[in-house]
């Protein structure tokens, strides 16, 4: 490398000193004067640079920006179906915070009815994930039938919301390893026609250690009733290596006293261990099916008559084993003793001027009986007003709600709070309701910043062609639903 050859400019040069003198040190800065930096401008620290970024601003700062300008536009505003309409491009998304847990599981077809089937892995169960077992009947696609099924179900790692767990902290260690995937397994019971309704029965368990016989009865189109002794699907579910045999897909008995008349009203006995069921039609028809000792089914051939139009629901009462209920699109509620000769009503109350749809009778409290009418509206009865068949038919509800501008499809009493009730109506939406809030008048105007709803209403929960719902007798506050799009499991913040 070349050498720079030294410059003789005085302006650059260093002072040449005389003999006898030394160089002047720096004046420095006087007192109550601030040093001047003519770079200050021009460069920062090094922690300053690296924070201010590309553009001079914090990293953290531009790239939110440029994230809330690529996100959608959220509306955080309380949306109640029947109440708002969506604008154009807008869809409905769930409050995750609402919610401690929430699955959507798809069906090969939609399912208009299922039920809950209670299991063995004890009651008042807390932790997560959770498991399910559930039958349910399909509704294929007109031209389809044969392919209609009967499915018996294992809904198992429902987990727990992340935002639930962030919450409860608490509660953290118990969901470390869980799967935020839930998964539905299902064995299969081929089927000719679409089933209306479903329920299932358990007899006893002969030991603590067999497992206990579950029945299933569903209400077909083509008006026959199935038997089916679900209990080996149940079985291979958690038994590695177990086999269906193939008898157990054909029903142990078949009803056709209804003679080709569909009908949806359908209900088990829960006072009679062996199995007694009780099945209605469209021509206004019901009739009883009792188990027999040896295991068959003896159908009466006598119909309990007095509606005047379709049966729409029946329900045993939960603590007198010979009294039902029955609910039709003639707007009455029949109280029946199942004893009758006559086949007729002890009692009739008009309750609406429409279609009852359902009823639901409270288990806790059993003087309690609620109906859901097609004009939206559903109503609370208390029994001990119908006592007296005479004054029965002037006897008003202790409670009428008409939130709901569709048909109420499904209603049930919450297992363990007769005060809480879930219900589903076909404006697609299933909402819950405490029945022990007091109507105030001031603060029942508004409810969430929304006009006339009610101070009873807990949730409102959507889920598309909502048409049952079930609690889960043994998770606390756990609800089960079926819709167009498959089925729904979830827990609400409050209940």
């Amino acid at each position: 490398m070349s050498k720079r050859p030294a410059q003789d400019d005085e302006q650059t040069s260093p002072q040449a000193l005389k003999a006898g003198e030394r160089p002047i040190a720096n004046a420095g800065v006087a007192d109550g004067e601030d040093f001047e930096d003519e770079f200050e401008d021009e460069f920062e620290s090094e922690d300053e640079i690296f924070e201010a970024g590309v553009d001079g601003r914090p990293d953290e700062e531009r790239e939110a920006e440029q994230a809330e300008s690529n996100a959608m536009d959220v509306d955080k505003e309380t949306f109640i179906p029947g109440r708002h309409k969506l604008d154009a491009n807008q869809t409905l998304a769930p409050d995750l915070s609402t919610y401690e847990m929430l699955h959507s599981l798809e069906t090969t077809w939609p399912c208009l009815s299922f039920d809950i089937v209670r299991d063995q892995l004890g009651d008042d169960r807390k932790s997560y994930p959770a498991t399910v077992y559930a039958v349910a009947g399909t509704q294929a696609a007109q031209g389809r039938e044969r392919e209609n099924q009967l499915m018996v179900m294992k809904l198992s790692g429902l987990s727990r919301n992340d935002e639930a767990q962030n919450q409860d902290s608490d509660d953290e260690d118990d969901d470390e390893d869980q799967d935020d995937d839930a998964i539905l397994e299902t064995k299969s019971i081929p089927l000719t026609s679409t089933t209306n309704r479903i329920r299932a029965h358990q007899t006893p368990q002969a030991s603590s250690s067999a497992r206990p016989t579950t029945l299933t009865a569903s209400m077909q189109e083509s008006g026959e009733v199935l038997i089916h002794d679900v209990t080996p699907h149940l079985t291979s579910f958690d038994t590695p290596g177990y086999t269906i045999p193939p008898a157990a897909n054909k029903p142990l008995s078949t009803i056709r006293a209804h003679k080709g008349v569909e009908g949806y009203a359908l209900d088990w006995s829960p006072l009679v261990p062996n199995g007694k069921l009780l099945t209605g039609d469209t021509a206004g028809k019901i009739f009883a099916t009792t188990r027999t000792e040896g295991g068959g089914f003896v159908t009466d051939t006598n119909p309990f008559t007095g509606h005047t139009s379709s049966v729409e629901e029946l329900q045993w009462s939960p603590n007198e084993r010979n009294v039902f209920a029955s609910a039709s699109a003639d707007g009455t509620v029949k109280i029946w003793d199942a004893r009758s000769k006559s086949r007729s009503p002890a009692l009739s109350v008009k309750v609406s001027s429409t279609d009852v749809n359902v009823l639901s009778w409270s288990k806790l409290t059993p003087h309690l009986l609620a109906s859901g009418h097609d004009d939206g509206s559903f109503s609370i009865h208390d029994l001990r007003a119908w006592k007296n068949p005479a004054t029965a038919a002037s006897a008003k509800p202790v409670a009428a709600f008409n939130f709901h501008k569709e048909q109420i499809t499904s209603l049930e009493w919450h297992p363990t709070d007769d005060s809480i009730l879930s219900v589903c109506a076909g404006d697609s939406t299933l909402t819950l309701w405490d029945l022990a809030v007091e109507l105030d008048d001031e603060e029942s105007k508004y409810t969430a910043d929304v006009k006339d709803v009610p101070p009873q209403l807990l949730f409102v929960h959507y889920m598309e062609m909502v048409k049952e719902s079930h609690w889960h007798p043994q998770i606390p506050g756990v609800a089960l639903a079926t819709g167009g799009k498959g089925l729904g499991v979830f827990r609400t913040i409050s209940v």
